[in-house]
């Protein structure tokens, strides 16, 4: 190929104007992200653009000194002619001359030409104190060359000339940065995809949110939420039982929640043993709640005649519940209380905390069901329920209060209503001619010091009629 007439005579670059080769083994792929920061950090001068320009090198072909008879990779027969066209580029002496070099030689320009082309283009417009004036077309024409050649362009060469564009001032919108950029985007690894979100159906959802963390905040609405998305046959025992387990374990006494246990229990009471039952009545009782459907003691009795048998702790729990909402079916008293369970339930492991379930009822008997005409515990079964003490002063009447002090814990939560056992145990006491002096916690934190809380106290036991002892006992 003959150099164009008309231009001035050549000469041999000079080393500040050669770009630096990339040895073996070396890459360079700056990100579009440093790329724009560069651009737009400050309007750069041309010296200052002249040296960024030379400090990419192009890994794809030898940029450097070299001899004139090395080969781009890949080499082959035409390889001789297209080096000479990269010394052509890089010997330049205005752009009209580079766009010149590329259009005349379409066969034997090559993708790493275009990035060459660009890094010329730069240094001439940084080289000297007065750069030559480039027209728009030139760059337009030099742009389009790019834009149509770009897709058989690798990764690197890509990466080059993106860098270099935006270096050039290239604005980042036009379309020659697009079309870089676009080819950059094709040609990153694809992205994973991402797992598969398993599809919950209601019932599923509602087991996944009692294990949320999230109703640490708003447990109530998160459930009644989950329970409205489920169908009636999603609501497996398994998770009604997790919901039943969640709100006895956080307090949470919710009666759209409760109610919904409720009709459960009594839809699906053929198909549940008396061991599921007592999980589902738990909450009733703990949470003191007596739900409104009507079918729920009818339901509970006829599994409690069918299972009773079968299951003696199982039953037991279902009548504690029951006890605590002081809702006791006779007919299933009668059956604790015969011989033959009794006896029954003497020879398994759980005997002694059956027993105590079953003092615990007979008490309950004595004090709430006066009309109760049926079997009882014998008394050489019984377990004792209160402490000593409130069992020697019954027989000695010498001291008739008990100080009830009701802690945070003694509630259902955001409210003001006792828990079942705490609820039962009141009851019971009053029942037994104890009057009770509640000690509410609020009140029993804002007291400082002895003489205050000594002061609050005797306050107290005025209000029953009571005197506060000379040794303040």
């Amino acid at each position: 190929m003959r150099r164009p007439r008309g231009e001035p005579g050549s000469r041999a670059p000079r080393p500040s104007e050669r770009a630096t080769c990339a040895g073996p083994g070396e890459s360079w792929s700056p990100s579009p992200n440093s790329m724009l920061r560069v651009l737009l950090s400050a309007q750069a001068s041309a010296t200052r653009l002249s040296g960024l320009l030379l400090l990419p090198p192009v890994q794809t072909c030898c940029l450097g000194p070299s001899k004139w008879g090395d080969r781009p990779p890949g080499g082959g027969p035409h390889a001789g002619p297209v080096q000479g066209l990269q010394r052509l580029l890089e010997q330049a002496r205005s752009p009209g001359e580079l766009l010149r070099w590329l259009g005349q030689n379409p066969t034997k320009v090559r993708a790493h030409h275009y990035p060459v082309a660009l890094r010329r283009l730069g240094q001439l417009l940084g080289s000297r104190p007065q750069p030559p004036p480039v027209e728009q077309a030139t760059l337009q024409d030099l742009s389009q060359l790019i834009i149509r050649n770009c897709p058989s362009f690798d990764i690197h060469t890509i990466h080059v000339c993106l860098h270099l564009a935006v270096l050039l001032g290239f604005p980042s919108d036009g379309p020659l940065v697009c079309a870089l950029e676009r080819e950059r985007r094709f040609r990153l690894p694809p992205k994973p995809p991402p797992p598969l979100q398993p599809v919950l159906r209601g019932g599923q959802r509602l087991e996944a949110a009692l294990s949320c963390p999230r109703f640490l905040r708003h447990p109530q609405q998160h459930l009644i939420r989950s329970l409205a998305g489920a169908r009636p046959e999603e609501l497996t025992p398994h998770v009604m039982v997790l919901l039943a387990q969640h709100l006895a374990r956080h307090r949470l006494r919710e009666p759209q929640l409760l109610e919904a246990i409720a009709h459960f229990l009594v839809v699906q009471e053929a198909q549940l043993n008396s061991k599921v039952v007592q999980k589902l009545v738990l909450p009733f009782g703990r949470l003191n709640y007596l739900p409104l459907e009507q079918q729920f003691m009818p339901c509970l009795e006829r599994i409690l005649a069918r299972e009773a048998g079968m299951a003696p702790l199982a039953t037991v729990n279902i009548l504690m519940s029951l006890c605590q909402l002081r809702c006791l079916p006779f007919r299933a008293l009668h059956l604790v209380f015969s011989p033959g369970f009794i006896n029954y339930v003497s020879g398994t492991p759980h005997a002694l905390i059956v027993r105590r379930y079953l003092s615990l009822l007979d008490t309950a008997v004595e004090l709430e069901l006066p009309g109760y005409r049926g079997p009882r515990l014998p008394r050489r079964q019984q377990v004792p329920i209160f402490p000593q003490p409130l069992i020697t002063d019954r027989a000695r009447c010498k001291y008739r209060v008990v100080l009830m002090l009701r802690e945070r814990w003694h509630f259902c939560r955001d409210g003001r209503v006792l828990l079942g056992s705490r609820a039962l145990r009141e009851r019971h006491l009053g029942l037994m001619g104890y009057q009770l002096l509640p000690l509410p916690f609020e009140e029993l934190e804002s007291q400082r010091g002895l003489p205050q809380l000594k002061s609050y106290l005797r306050q107290k036991l005025q209000a029953l009629g009571l005197r506060w002892g000379p040794e303040g006992g």
